[in-house]
């Protein structure tokens, strides 16, 4: 028996088993169980997101031989022949080579004629924006006043093409280009069956690079198989797409942070050395830039088993957001300009060398980052005062507060510290910022206000715009944290309200405060004036950041 590629084997023939259009699925579900019936629909997408599938799987759906319903039974001589692409009522075209008018009448004249088999006879036409003006001409007559017996099932990837007078007589529906984790979950239920032995990373490179289709992603899977010799893994399916090794742009990261040239230049001569492209080490780099930001914003967004985790988190720890975002505009910036270079290699580099002269300078001085805007355009420099004393906390704790102390001594060491007693005065801020292993719950705990509490209870308020996050894994994360570190159940309340008096807005009260205080300080600095009087200097905005 011949071979018969993935993404043949694996289209699916039922909507249950179509992946990642749930919205279009819901509709047309709801349609064919209400016997709603339109007498012409519309897919649109990219390439390989199942325009065409859809299409077979509602003719299915409306000639049944069960009859009509969202779920065709598969085994009857309708749904068999329609599979096989042997159903005599269903005609599927290729706009692209059928553009003419000629074409589309001799189409459309056996409109008129019942179904010789089925229910319904069924008309699939791909790409039709490709039809030419008379071909549409042609259609429009049949679309305007159509035989009950026909339905039409029009996919295009251009819809833009396609006449308002056509568009305005049919249903249409976009289909969204598939998500990486959707794609990489389908291809390894794929390579389950399959049997073929796979690396995850290698899954979630395929992914990347089926840029939102799954038939490219099955094509290429196909294509890593018999790369790997049947099987899958990271380093044959990187050399496969000609994708970077990620471990240079993680020492490229690494190199910038540590301010060091030398470095940059030689890791770029290292990836010359090996043929690889800079114009996609560009792209992936930007890429690796964007997962840092997230990691940074939203922390408990990065799954627990991506390999990469722990090297995002510690780069999203090392470098500022300014920098990271810097770092970012630049790199598309070259990637961008890259042909205009005078070769790939000196491209490359010289982006690399711009990300280290323009980015914010730090130096570590007792303990203490202290950080410079520049001003290209003017040769200057403004540099932010002294640090200034941190403000008090935003909410200080009354001297009656309640108290209560727990001895460490019963913990079992898992606190790792000399016995002593746990005494907590109520500061919820601190307690959050200083002493919770909080992890993925620390989004929750940052924007919760401490109402009251007790030795065995505690009762949190939370906002009503950040309710979202009162969420059972959430609630259960945090109050693991809490149990762990008083080493006693301590009960957790939550109760929603207009306004809660959090850390995180604390902290950004905080923050604006200082922010403010820096700013006029830095405005009101004699050097700073005589710069901007007799210069016609400008201060770059949102460069004055506090030490």
């Amino acid at each position: 028996m011949s071979y018969q590629v993935l993404a043949r084997k694996y289209r699916p023939k039922s909507f249950e088993t179509l992946v990642g259009q749930d919205h279009v699925v819901r509709a047309l579900t709801n349609a064919l169980e209400q016997q709603r019936l339109h007498h012409a629909y519309l897919f649109t997408g990219t390439r390989g997101v199942g325009k065409t599938t859809l299409a077979r799987i509602l003719a299915k759906s409306l000639n049944c031989e069960t009859g009509i319903t969202a779920r065709p039974c598969g085994v009857c001589s309708a749904c068999t022949e329609i599979d096989r692409g042997r159903f005599v009522d269903l005609l599927e075209v290729d706009a692209a080579s059928n553009t003419q008018v000629d074409a589309m009448r001799d189409l459309l004249d056996n409109a008129q004629y019942a179904p010789t088999v089925g229910r319904f006879k069924v008309y699939i036409i791909d790409e039709v924006h490709m039809l030419s003006k008379s071909a549409f001409n042609a259609m429009l007559k049949t679309l305007e006043e159509p035989p009950a017996h026909v339905k039409f099932i029009l996919a295009t990837t251009d819809p833009q093409k396609v006449p308002v007078t056509v568009l305005s007589r049919c249903l249409q529906f976009n289909l969204r280009q598939l998500a990486s984790p959707t794609i990489s979950e389908h291809l390894q239920n794929v390579l389950n069956q399959e049997n073929i032995t796979f690396e995850p990373a290698a899954i979630s490179l395929i992914a990347r690079a089926a840029a939102g289709s799954m038939r490219d992603a099955l094509s290429l899977t196909d294509q890593a198989i018999a790369y790997g010799n049947q099987r899958v893994n990271e380093a044959k399916v990187r050399s496969m797409l000609g994708a970077i090794d990620q471990s240079y742009l993680y020492e490229i990261l690494h190199a910038l942070q540590a301010n060091n040239g030398g470095e940059l230049v030689e890791k770029a001569k290292q990836m010359e050395a090996r043929s690889l492209s800079f114009e996609a080490a560009l792209n992936d780099l930007a890429n690796l830039l964007h997962q840092i930001a997230i990691a940074q914003s939203v922390p408990q967004s990065i799954a627990d088993d991506l390999p990469e985790r722990g090297q995002l988190l510690d780069l999203a720890q090392k470098l500022s957001p300014e920098t990271l975002q810097l770092y970012y505009q630049i790199t598309l910036l070259g990637r961008r300009d890259i042909g205009l270079a005078p070769d790939e290699y000196a491209g490359f580099t010289m982006t690399l060398l711009r990300m280290l002269a323009f980015a914010p300078t730090e130096k570590v001085a007792d303990n203490k980052t202290e950080k410079t805007a520049v001003k290209s355009t003017e040769n200057t420099q403004t540099q932010a005062p002294a640090k200034q004393a941190e403000p008090k906390p935003f909410k200080p704790i009354e001297k009656d507060a309640p108290r209560f102390e727990h001895s460490m001594a019963s913990l079992g060491g898992n606190m790792h510290a000399d016995p002593s007693s746990i005494v907590f005065d109520g500061n919820w801020r601190k307690l959050v910022e200083q002493n919770l292993k909080l992890g993925l719950a620390r989004a929750l705990a940052q924007n919760c206000e401490l109402v009251s509490y007790d030795e065995n209870s505690f009762t949190l308020r939370v906002s009503e715009s950040q309710k979202h996050l009162v969420s059972a894994n959430y609630q259960d994360k945090l109050s693991a944290s809490i149990n762990e570190y008083f080493g006693k159940k301590i009960r957790l309340n939550f109760e929603i309200n207009a306004e809660a008096n959090t850390p995180a807005k604390q902290n950004a009260s905080q923050k604006a405060v200082v922010q403010s205080g820096v700013e006029a300080s830095i405005m009101q600095d004699s050097f700073v004036q005589a710069l901007m009087q007799q210069l016609d200097a400008t201060i770059i905005p949102n460069s004055i950041k506090p030490n």
